[in-house]
């Protein structure tokens, strides 16, 4: 009530103020307009009597010159008419106007001085008069002055009567405004707020859907309430589904790792340790959209792993600023919180030049490094200039983490991937009292394949400055520990998996990394579920603009590693085996271009699109085609729908630290149907061992392996996958956060007693 009564309030007095001012304005030029008339009449009014009057005076007829006064004195809103002499004194004026004519107005003696025509507005005898005197003369001298007194008190009654208007409209306004104000009030606002209390009362009992509240438009004043309104109910929400998840798996003895209980370990397990995350790729990046600035989440598995971790301890998330409108965004130290819908962490953005990108990211990196970790038979290209760029890049690093650690007496800090080998010893020399982990999100190689790089042994002893080293899989750090013991001198511990070199110890651990797996449909909708898989199919095949019944899909970064002209090769062998699928099967290749001005990225795209083109030409008919290749960026929405309408996902990498598309294929069927062909080169397949495993060389396995898919009978389908995802269950992406930070807050801190002590004993062993 008092809200309405101070909204009506606030309209009545904002529509006073305005209609007085306009009010203000009309009265105004109203009296400027009636003025204007008043002087116009009197002056052509004397002009006509100047031209009778003249002759009179001249032959000094005064008792003539009386009666023509006399007579014009009575016309209608002519107040008067008098005749002065060249000295002011009167000669003639009209009976009525000679009672009310007190003294010469002031205009007779402008006039005579002036020898020309003046008016003024005068109040004579409490009357508003307009005097117009006009000189008379006689041979060319002034021998009197013509007085023409015309009424004005029209122009005073005018303003009155517009003044009264003026407040009986604005009193009706406001009845109407009021009115209007207090309908449009209860309809657009009390109305909405009432349905929103309501929904936020059903959601709170968990009656409510989870889609946004309807009632609330999302434009105008009503968006940021929306966005917040349905922030807090998708909260909400969540953490009642989390609430019942947990309850759930305690009443059945399960363990399910969730974002609120990674969010409660991390807590307890840092406790008041501060965790700073280094990666190159950076989990919000601003964009100019027109005059608009916008962020978008990169397309990353990186910020899915590694956002959780944040949230749960307000940490630091330090990266290279990459977006065309990241510098508008921070404050002066470089930093702003995130996520923007509600900030629970900070990042801090590093600015590297045009040429340190060059050399340090796609030259040393994705030049030497990528080709060298990943045995796909691409040879790695090392140049000292990039080298040199690379070290510059983790050295600009390294002194941005010591300046966001500076006061923390326990931080931690989870460096990530191939781009900062350097970087752990770094933070250690000018950080001993600091926890560092890595995190090598790639393979590493065996210890031949490493030795090809000219600064292996930097590249190690940057590296063992890590309190932990993490891999996918067990292989990768027995690789790893093989390339320690050719290139340095260090002791080497096969049975912890340990490396100590001057006195520095480093575990070496595998973590495979995994997906957010979320069930959302239980298994006895499967048959719902596998209903809507072929009409989604049907939807997509028609977007697509082909006719098929079988849909293949692969989900890939359009990369030399991932086996994508092997994939096509196998499907082109499958055509030529098993001739009946031609015209039924499709193989759509969703292939994101990445690097491109890196050439061998650049002729591999080529390459991928002329032998889909090859393949195609081949064996496509009017409205079929084998091979459906979309080379461009999609969004996990768009994915997900080619995930969960697919009778097959094919992940032929030829080499793969995990390859996340795998498990992202089987976390998304809920329906659990759909087959997932998996190289045998991947760390996944150590994980998922009811895919149909296949070697990619082997071109005649592939062509196999689709036909088995697609042949496998719907039982043994549903249980292979059934299988998979309760591995995907059990090893979700907050199981690898938690087995990750638990292993990093076991570390004692270099320089303390208790580490001192084991490491005598260690030593002395």
């Amino acid at each position: 009530m008092r809200i309405r009564l101070l909204l009506i309030v606030s309209l009545i007095v904002g529509i006073t103020v305005v209609s007085y001012l306009f009010a203000l304005y009309q009265v105004s030029a109203d009296r400027k307009a009636l003025k204007r008339e008043v002087v116009r009449r009197s002056e052509l009014l004397a002009e006509s009597l100047d031209v009778s009057l003249e002759p009179l005076i001249q032959s000094r007829s005064h008792r003539a010159l009386k009666r023509l006064v006399e007579g014009f004195g009575n016309r209608d809103r002519l107040a008067g008419v008098a005749v002065y002499d060249d000295r002011g004194k009167v000669i003639a004026v009209n009976s009525n106007m000679a009672q009310r004519l007190k003294v010469v107005p002031p205009v007779v003696d402008r006039a005579i001085a002036s020898d020309r025509g003046a008016g003024a507005f005068r109040t004579i005898d409490r009357s508003l008069m307009h005097v117009y005197a006009l000189p008379l003369h006689r041979d060319q001298k002034i021998e009197g002055v013509l007085a023409v007194f015309t009424d004005a008190t029209d122009v005073s009654a005018q303003s009155t009567a517009t003044w009264r208007a003026t407040f009986i409209r604005i009193l009706v306004e406001m009845l109407i405004i009021a009115l209007i104000t207090l309908l449009v009030v209860r309809w657009a606002m009390v109305g909405r707020i009432a349905q929103m209390a309501q929904w936020l009362k059903e959601l709170r009992a968990g009656n409510a859907a989870s889609q946004p509240p309807p009632f609330l438009p999302e434009e105008d004043m009503f968006k940021s309430l929306t966005r917040e309104v349905t922030h807090l109910g998708r909260s909400l929400m969540a953490a009642r589904a989390a609430a019942e998840e947990e309850a759930r798996l305690r009443e059945a003895g399960e363990s399910l790792w969730t974002s609120e209980r990674l969010r409660v370990f991390v807590q307890s397990k840092l406790e008041e340790c501060r965790l700073f995350a280094v990666s190159n790729r950076e989990p919000y990046e601003h964009l100019h959209r027109g005059k608009e600035i916008v962020h978008i989440v990169p397309a990353s598995g990186l910020v899915t792993a590694l956002e959780p971790i944040l949230l749960a301890c307000d940490g630091t998330w330090i990266a290279h600023g990459a977006g065309d409108a990241d510098h508008e965004t921070v404050d002066s130290q470089d930093r702003l919180r995130v996520p923007p819908e509600e900030p629970h962490y900070t990042l801090r953005r590093v600015w590297l030049s045009k040429e340190e990108v060059e050399g340090y990211y796609y030259g040393f990196a994705n030049e030497g490094l990528w080709p060298l970790c990943h045995i796909a038979h691409t040879r790695p290209t090392f140049r000292a200039e990039d080298w040199t760029y690379y070290q510059e890049v983790n050295e600009k690093f390294a002194k941005t983490v010591v300046e966001e650690i500076e006061g923390e007496e326990h931080p931690v800090v989870l460096v990530q991937d191939y781009h900062f080998a350097l970087l752990p010893k770094l933070i250690k020399e000018q950080a001993p009292h600091c926890r560092v982990a890595i995190f090598w999100h790639i393979p590493w190689p065996n210890a031949e394949a490493f030795g090809i790089c000219p600064w292996q042994r930097e590249l190690l002893e940057g590296l063992l400055g890590a309190d932990l080293i993490g891999f996918h899989i067990q292989s990768h750090c027995n690789n790893f520990l093989e390339s320690v013991d050719r290139a340095l001198e260090s002791r080497t511990d096969w049975e912890r998996f340990a490396v100590n070199r001057r006195k520095h110890l480093t575990l070496v651990r595998p973590f495979p990394i995994s997906v957010d797996f979320r069930e959302k449909q239980e298994n006895g909708n499967s048959a719902a579920l596998s209903g809507s898989t072929y009409i989604e199919r049907s939807a997509l095949f028609r977007e697509l603009g082909i006719e098929a019944a079988f849909m293949g899909v692969g989900v890939d970064r359009v990369d030399y590693t991932k086996g994508i002209l092997e994939r096509f090769h196998g499907i082109e062998r499958f055509i030529e085996k098993y001739p009946s699928y031609k015209g039924k099967f499709t193989f759509v290749q969703i292939g994101a271009p990445s690097r491109t001005h890196i050439k061998r990225y650049h002729d591999l795209l080529a390459d991928v699109e002329s032998e889909a083109d090859r393949i195609n030409w081949r064996f496509q008919t009017s409205a079929w085609k084998p091979i459906i290749f979309l080379s461009r960026h999609h969004s996990h929405q768009e994915i997900d729908r080619y995930y969960r309408a697919a009778d097959l996902c094919m992940v032929t990498s030829l080499h793969d630290g995990m390859n996340l598309v795998a498990k992202e294929f089987v976390a998304s069927r809920d329906d659990e149907q759909g087959a997932l062909i998996l190289s045998r080169f991947t760390g996944a397949s150590r994980e998922l061992r009811d895919a149909v495993v296949v070697n990619p060389y082997d071109t005649e396995q592939l062509a196999s392996a689709i036909y088995f898919a697609l042949e496998m009978n719907p039982d043994e389908r549903s249980a292979r996958m059934r299988r998979m995802r309760r591995v995907l269950k059990e090893h979700n992406i907050y199981r690898w956060a938690a087995n990750l930070i638990n292993e990093l807050s076991e570390i004692r801190v270099e320089g303390s007693t208790a580490v001192k002590i084991a490491q005598a004993e260690y030593m002395g062993r």
